[in-house]
């Protein structure tokens, strides 16, 4: 920490003073944060059209894009924080794997990652191949002044069900088949992944980020044994990897409510919770010492304001008495999404909230 009370680094005062980063700490705020996962993006016109022609991983190797980008929403919608526009494949396609990602199917791996051997395909990440994050964070911290900057990172688990898989998948039969028919393989396999995007949230870090948060889109597909014996020492592995920062850590999944004292044990200083599960609830399982972040269910928002309102109230009686929330949907904004439906949610939380 810096003498003025700062995390160490290059936090300015006004943005470790943000409603925002507040929350994160569980300190008294004067209204509840609000930001939205994949907020920088399909939903908004503005966008699409800066997108338009350019493939999504060569879009995110674009500085000034990616300061565009992650820029819009909080023009737009006046959002409490900023999330840096990438993909989570990035450090893998940034150390040399033949990925890529598909209109309407998402991240495909040429040579899937199956046994020892293919480990080697996976080398340590090094700022200077992702030097254009470092340029980009840059930029954008100028540009955001005292708004938070999120950057964020795919968890091992996540990374590996799609490094295994070659692709998107439902079952995750040929990941799970390795966690339990190789463990060591398996082990070894997560924790390469962790070195990896422990050195990515790092560098996000030191560039200017205020904050991560650690994806973990596809953990829900676990047990609650299984994601403590073989997934969460790697995701505690990054999160020890960026602790000596100060920045708060967030950890979100979807469908883990089974899984959210572990992922706050794994080492979130804020856990993310889906729509399942209310938040009252969600701080039950949590436990004491966490603040939370969630969780209108998205599709809410093509409902009508009158339905989106009512349940965002039901959201915010929920986390009554929660030390320390920010409000954000349960899952990223759906591309059909219309943007000022999103605007108005965030006047409304505000105003509601307002203390």
């Amino acid at each position: 920490m810096s003498a003025n009370g700062s995390p160490a680094g290059k936090q300015p005062t006004a943005t470790y003073e943000s409603v925002f980063l507040k929350a994160c700490r569980r300190e008294a705020v004067p209204h509840t944060p609000v930001w939205f996962m994949r907020q920088a993006g399909r939903s908004l016109p503005e966008y699409r059209k800066v997108r338009e022609g350019i493939p999504m991983l060569e879009s995110c190797m674009r500085p000034e894009l990616v300061t565009e980008i992650t820029l819009q929403p909080v023009r737009r919608h006046g959002v409490d924080a900023a999330i840096y526009f990438s993909d989570i494949v990035v450090p893998l396609k940034a150390i040399g794997i033949d990925l890529d990602i598909k209109p309407g199917v998402g991240p495909v791996v040429e040579q899937p990652v199956r046994t020892r051997a293919d480990l080697a395909r996976l080398r340590d990440l090094t700022p200077e191949d992702v030097s254009y994050v470092t340029e980009a964070i840059g930029l954008l911290t100028r540009e955001l002044g005292p708004t938070p900057l999120i950057g964020f990172a795919g968890a091992p688990f996540t990374l590996a069900s799609y490094l295994v898989e070659g692709g998107p998948s439902r079952t995750y039969e040929n990941a799970k088949a390795m966690m339990y028919g190789d463990p060591e393989l398996w082990a070894d396999l997560l924790d390469r992944l962790a070195e990896i995007t422990g050195t990515f949230l790092k560098v996000q870090i030191e560039a200017g980020a205020s904050a991560v948060q650690l994806f973990d889109s596809w953990a829900g597909a676990l047990a609650p044994a299984d994601y403590r014996r073989s997934v969460m020492p790697a995701s505690a592995k990054v999160f020890r990897a960026v602790e000596g920062y100060g920045v708060p850590r967030i950890h979100f999944g979807v469908g883990t409510g089974e899984l959210l004292r572990l992922m706050g044990e794994a080492g979130a200083d804020v856990v993310g919770v889906d729509w399942r599960v209310p938040l009252d609830e969600a701080a039950r399982r949590v436990g004491p010492g966490k603040a939370l972040q969630g969780n209108l269910d998205p599709t809410l928002l093509f409902a009508g304001r009158g339905a989106v309102e009512t349940k965002t109230d039901e959201v915010l009686r929920t986390a009554e008495g929660i030390e320390g929330h920010i409000f954000n949907l349960g899952h990223g904004v759906m591309p059909a999404t219309d943007p000022d439906a999103l605007t108005h949610l965030v006047e409304y939380v505000h105003t509601r909230t307002a203390r």
